[in-house]
């Protein structure tokens, strides 16, 4: 495991003025500047909502866009910031899926909590492909949402195709972990599952997951 560096980051936020953030090598809450590890953990089930919730942010182009324009697809929707190294890490695995997946319905959704001329000049370098919502403290608060009281970076939703929350992951996601969570929304979304079975059945394969290592 390596060193954790805690590195206070302020990013500012409209009339309230600026809120602070706490990264480190793995991650970053806003609250406690701790998160978890690679190989996260998801939150408990009861503070999840049960459906995608509703918030407009920019895109790329400056248009207000919400998770409702994505209709019939499996949202993967990824909260990251340039600033966050596990986030960074994440990328090349979060195209892979949209690519690999798209023609069975999922779809990749990145949320920056960032600055936008930060993240638009990220994305071009890094050629990001899969649409991104961008926001400061809009951002957090979107996160905020979902239901999670302290949200650290990275941070990943997992929908099927009717809105419907089957998981999150705080942490930095694995590719193995990834197929786990994929694997049960498809259970879900052809009827064999409930979201609340997929998610139970998830925690416990996830659980059972060798911890990854320092090469993955």
């Amino acid at each position: 495991m390596k060193t954790w560096a805690v590195v206070a980051i302020v990013v500012a936020a409209a009339a309230a003025g600026a809120v602070a953030y706490w990264s480190s090598g793995r991650g970053l809450s806003p609250d406690r500047g701790q998160t978890p590890p690679v190989g996260g953990q998801t939150p408990p089930a009861a503070q999840l909502v049960a459906t995608l919730p509703s918030f407009r942010l920019a895109d790329r182009d400056g248009q207000m866009r919400s998770l409702a324009d994505w209709p019939g697809r499996a949202l993967i929707v990824n909260f990251w910031a340039t600033w966050c190294a596990p986030c960074r890490r994440e990328i090349p695995l979060l195209q892979q899926l949209g690519r690999d997946h798209a023609a069975e319905g999922f779809q990749v959704i990145g949320i920056a909590v960032d600055f936008r001329d930060k993240v638009l000049a990220y994305a071009d370098q890094m050629q990001i492909d899969y649409p991104l919502l961008i926001g400061e403290q809009e951002a957090l608060d979107a996160a905020a949402a979902f239901g999670v009281p302290t949200v650290g970076l990275p941070f990943t939703v997992f929908s099927d195709r009717q809105g419907r929350i089957v998981t999150a992951h705080l942490g930095e996601l694995t590719a193995a972990e990834a197929d786990l969570i994929l694997a049960a929304v498809r259970r879900v979304d052809t009827g064999e599952l409930t979201p609340a079975q997929a998610r139970a059945d998830t925690d416990q394969a996830l659980a059972a997951l060798p911890p990854p290592s320092e090469d993955d």
